[in-house]
């Protein structure tokens, strides 16, 4: 099965609707013959920018045959606003807590931006750690992030 084909097979589902879960997305793929690991699917929903929702994973809106002006993918400040609970410093870390299931999207959007005071995020399920070059860049960031909460 070729990364191409699986990738299709993905946006075909969700074409149809929203997915709630990586495991529901993966016996969806297993009953279409196609064979994919939880790191695979994750990677695959990276890659194809999909948005978890409180319905499950979506296709981005300018696939869904949206322009890209009103229909553009959600800002960071809104992905910020909607999942993200709470954001806690230690030392030159940050650990961002998000609801369940939307760790991965937010840290997409947070890499997107490519600010300065972040060297890079690992995201799990529900909690994001972002790191950062030093102290003062961490507070900078976790100022920045939290005013998106407001």
């Amino acid at each position: 099965m070729s990364k191409l084909s699986r990738h299709q097979a993905i946006r075909e589902l969700l074409e149809v609707g929203p997915i709630p879960s990586q495991e529901e997305l993966q016996r969806r793929l297993h009953r279409r013959g196609l064979e994919a690991g939880q790191a695979t699917l994750s990677r695959d929903i990276r890659e194809l920018g999909l948005i978890k929702s409180a319905e499950g994973y979506l296709l981005p809106l300018r696939e869904n045959g949206g322009n890209g002006g009103e229909n553009a993918l959600p800002s960071v400040s809104r992905m910020v606003r909607e999942f993200v609970t709470s954001v806690r410093s230690a030392e030159n870390l940050l650990v961002t807590k998000t609801s369940v299931g939307s760790a991965q999207p937010v840290a997409a959007a947070l890499d997107g931006e490519n600010w300065p005071e972040a060297i890079g995020t690992i995201a799990g399920d529900d909690t994001i750690l972002i790191v950062c070059a030093d102290k003062r860049a961490a507070g900078r960031l976790r100022e920045r992030i939290e005013g998106m909460l407001s």
